[in-house]
């Protein structure tokens, strides 16, 4: 069953445009579930819509999170807050943003081992209360790819010299054709060592982001699989081998995306609506809280060797080798990425896609 956070991450997708980016629905979840637990009334009821149960725990050694929170000085505090969350994770805004702004962004530094460099929301004068996520993953390949030249000659990247990733005689099995409702996608699972794997996706020709990556998401939970020959991408042929085990070829490319959100721009997709309107939602944090600002910052490179990529969210409050001679023929599946795509990063056990993206513009060769 598919996590409710890929539910969020699905419904966020499909408000994408065709920009390159990166987001983690994974990243905003637990910040929408801690102030689900603590809203009331209209709220509550918004935030519980959108973060029903926890997210799982992801206990991973490629994936790290965490977690804090850090109150104005002299802001009164609830009861069920102060002893209901862990004092570890409590810092203490002095109110002066010369101070404050600097505290938070090396927090957000320091937890994503430098890949973000800064809080994404600024605090000032009036914040209250600021809640931030940070979440880092790290995978290295169980086969590493082989970087090679390529220089597409049809597609949007007809002509350029970008940083080919390519990888022969892997299994066909990693390659599924997903019967969706926009078509079939092209689904490619490259394994990691540990418990994280990272699927690049390959809709029908023209599908923006915003349809191509719902759907691949909704293939996780319902995975319906066509012939390969019918994906996007793929092609058949036969070649001289050792044996005649059918192979898979896969041609790629290497990217860095990077991704900047403002969630309150969909405040009703994060359940945040009333939330960000004057009011009395969190009592239990503390008298006349109402959200702010919601942003998160994220990023993600995928090169011969591993995925790296980080998102922090943050939700602030104002208060009031030679090829072996041949001896047969095989069969070949060949998948070639050689126009725009997507990519999910799933954690393996739990089904959690950790963060999920679009590539327009690849590494250049």
């Amino acid at each position: 069953m598919n996590p409710p956070a890929n539910v969020l991450t699905a419904r966020w997708a499909s408000r994408l445009d065709d920009r390159p980016t990166v987001l983690s629905g994974a990243g905003v979840y637990p910040l929408l579930d801690l102030l689900a637990r603590y809203a009331t009334g209209p709220a509550r009821d918004e935030l519980r819509a959108v973060a029903p149960t926890p997210q799982p725990a992801v206990d991973s050694p490629t994936t790290r999170l965490a977690t804090g929170f850090w109150s104005r000085a002299g802001l009164p505090l609830g009861q069920r807050w102060r002893t209901e969350l862990d004092a570890s994770l409590r810092g203490e805004l002095t109110g002066d943003p010369a101070v404050d702004q600097p505290l938070l962004d090396r927090w957000a530094h320091r937890h994503t081992d430098g890949l973000i460099d800064r809080m994404p929301v600024q605090v000032g004068p009036g914040t209250a209360l600021v809640l931030a996520n940070a979440l880092t993953v790290l995978v290295d390949w169980a086969t590493p790819f082989r970087p090679a030249r390529s220089e597409p000659t049809t597609g949007p990247w007809r002509g350029r010299r970008l940083a080919g990733l390519h990888r022969p005689g892997g299994d066909p099995a990693a390659l599924q054709v997903a019967d969706t409702g926009i078509g079939p996608v092209s689904l490619f699972t490259v394994t990691g060592t540990a418990d994280v794997d990272v699927l690049l996706v390959l809709g029908p020709t023209g599908q923006p982001p915003a349809r191509v990556l719902p759907a691949a998401l909704g293939a996780l939970d319902h995975p319906a699989t066509l012939p390969p020959a019918v994906g996007p991408g793929v092609s058949e042929e036969t070649v001289e081998a050792s044996d005649d085990r059918p192979e898979l070829l896969v041609r790629t490319v290497g990217f860095t995306v990077t991704g900047d959100h403002d969630l309150l721009h969909h405040a009703d997709l994060f359940g945040l609506a009333t939330a960000a309107r004057d009011g009395d939602h969190f009592p239990d944090v503390s008298p006349r809280l109402s959200v702010s600002a919601a942003r998160q910052s994220a990023m993600a490179e995928f090169t011969a060797t591993g995925l790296r990529a980080a998102a922090v969210t943050a939700i602030s409050l104002r208060a009031g080798g030679a090829a072996p001679r041949a001896t047969v023929r095989r069969r070949r599946w060949c998948f070639d990425v050689d126009r725009p795509f997507g990519f999910l990063a799933v954690h393996r056990p739990t089904a959690l896609v950790l963060v999920a993206g679009w590539v327009t513009d690849p590494t250049p060769g």
